[in-house]
């Protein structure tokens, strides 16, 4: 027995609402969607001048707290916000409400200032589905095209690093495209963004305030894969050797390290000097071993190596704060922060403790900014220059008539949307998408029969 869905017969007046009501939905789409173009526009500029280093590790994780923004379509927004940058045509359509939010997002994985006019005429012809369907079918010849390339990126693959006059570390190479892909995951799970400080005679030329000089691209990436190695040890990843064969050792004066304008040692064993603060920073959590000197310097006795935070009281750590506490960050993997430092007399007890990552244990200790706890066991974060950073940021302020408010806006700068703006050409007709690439990529007349589109891809 064959089962029918109901037959809904609307009267004639009652069509021509349902038809007013689709109109107000298309309509408000595309006033969403220019609307979307502004934001747009505003997290690249936002991004480009360094907005989100705040103490946040990125410009997503910056939209994620001050948004609400979930983490990956944050990533997302501003990936689509880098791309619309070079591409011009397609932020307009986006800008005039001609094209979905989600068809521009879609184009923007394959689109480049020399494609992007097909690829527009793709957008305003055909349904999102189309749009995605060929913007897989660009991504596999585009793929084919590059794995001409495999052979000859594999003899070129190396890696030098070597110690600079200065004491600096220098690293430089080229990875084959898997292994780079296989470095950025690591760097991703890692989720740490963190800039390193100059050293030596450029410390003295810091500004004052952290917040004003953004790390650069090449900085952020030097410190992640500090992070990257430092997390491999602490792993064991060569388990048959010893731990003590891997560890940093930092020397420092009881009194520098008690307070960081006193005169006193901080350097690393082979001499290279580090500030005072980066070794308050280290010792919040690592292993210690008190030594007591001669005033020539002779060592006369060496206490047992004790570690700063017992095991059990970091697994209780762990389990109470579940990852970085610093506002808007949450990244699983931390350091355990003495709110109030052993070396000051701060007790090593849960309530003194705090989990901070990587990126923002530096920012505590070396950038200025200031974490205490209230008596009621709530974190209180504040910038260097004393403001408070709330764990919820206060939400913007909206009209009591947004959708009016928007409208106005966009008549304000003679948009003229309607329930038409963007609407695709498409007329009902098949979708091939073999034929369709062959006609609008660059590469595609080169591609041999072998690696063309698969019959699977064709049809509607």
């Amino acid at each position: 027995m064959q089962m029918h869905a109901p037959a809904i017969v609307a009267t004639p007046s009652a069509a021509a609402e349902l038809d007013r009501l689709g109109d107000q939905i298309a309509e408000l789409s595309a006033h969403l969607d220019a609307a979307t173009a502004r934001l747009l526009d505003l997290i690249r500029e936002f991004d480009a001048r360094g907005g989100w280093n705040s103490g946040f590790r990125s410009c997503a994780a910056w939209l994620s707290w001050r948004v609400g923004l979930d983490l990956g379509a944050a990533r997302e927004r501003v990936r689509v916000a880098r791309a619309l940058g070079t591409l011009p045509l397609l932020a307009q359509a986006l800008a005039r409400g001609e094209l979905s939010y989600a068809k521009v997002r879609a184009l923007t994985r394959v689109a480049t200032p020399e494609t992007e006019a097909r690829l527009l005429a793709v957008g305003r012809a055909g349904t999102a589905a189309h749009v995605e369907r060929i913007v897989r079918g660009w991504r596999r010849v585009d793929r084919h095209a590059e794995a001409r390339e495999t052979a000859r990126q594999h003899a070129g693959r190396a890696l030098h690093v070597y110690q600079d006059e200065d004491g600096m570390v220098v690293v430089r190479g080229r990875l084959e495209p898997e292994v780079g892909a296989l470095l950025l995951r690591a760097l991703d799970a890692a989720r740490e963004t963190l800039y390193q400080r100059t050293r030596g005679a450029e410390a003295g030329s810091r500004p004052a305030d952290p917040s004003a000089e953004p790390p650069t691209t090449a900085q952020q990436r030097a410190d992640a894969l500090a992070l990257v190695a430092e997390t491999a040890l602490h792993h064991e990843l060569d388990p048959g050797t010893p731990g003590e064969r891997y560890q940093v050792v930092v020397h420092v004066d009881a009194a520098a390290l008690a307070d960081p304008e006193q005169p006193g040692q901080s350097v690393l064993e082979d001499g290279v000097h580090v500030s005072a603060e980066t070794s308050r920073r280290l010792a919040c959590e690592a292993s210690r071993v008190v030594m007591r000197h001669e005033p020539d310097g002779r060592v006369v006795e060496i206490g047992a190596r004790t570690r700063t935070i017992p095991p059990a009281l970091r697994r209780a750590l762990q389990h109470r704060d579940l990852g970085c506490r610093f506002p808007g960050c949450g990244v699983r993997v931390g350091q355990g922060h003495h709110i109030r430092h052993w070396a000051q007399g701060g007790p090593t007890t849960l309530r003194n403790l705090a989990l901070l990552c990587r990126r923002h244990h530096r920012a505590v200790h070396e950038e200025g900014y200031q974490v205490d706890r209230q008596p009621d066991g709530a974190l209180r974060f504040r910038r260097p220059d004393g403001r408070l950073l709330p764990e919820v940021p206060a939400p913007g302020a909206v009209p009591a008539d947004p959708v009016q408010a928007l409208r106005a806006r966009h008549a304000a700068q003679g948009l003229r949307l309607h329930a038409r703006t963007a609407c695709p050409g498409w007329l009902g007709e098949p979708l091939d998408v073999g034929w369709a690439i062959g006609v609008l990529h660059p590469l595609a007349l080169a591609t041999s029969p072998a690696v063309a589109v698969p019959a699977e891809h064709r049809g509607g």
